[in-house]
């Protein structure tokens, strides 16, 4: 599945236009199954990925929660103990 497409919201830092930007190449690459299009394609498939991308954008930018924002570098180390539980390497 989507290996790219990370949960964008409640950061601290707040997530970047480039992390919208991958997550909504990597969604547009399953739905259509292209690693990348045939030229016949490309605009299409390019206008999807900004599409997607400023829906990610105005989607985060609307969500509210009371909790308090993760850390990042908390979280990437609890995805690499995950990792490191799951496939038997080292964290």
């Amino acid at each position: 599945m989507c290996r790219s497409i990370k949960t964008l919201f409640n950061f601290e830092p707040p997530a970047t236009e480039e992390e919208m930007r991958a997550a909504s190449l990597q969604f547009v690459r399953k739905l259509s199954g292209f690693a990348r299009p045939s030229k016949a394609n490309e605009a299409a498939f390019d206008r999807a990925v900004e599409d997607v991308t400023a829906a990610a954008r105005a989607l985060i930018e609307s969500l509210v929660t009371t909790a308090d924002p993760r850390d990042r570098e908390i979280e990437a180390a609890r995805a690499r103990a995950r990792t490191a539980v799951r496939f038997g390497t080292q964290a």
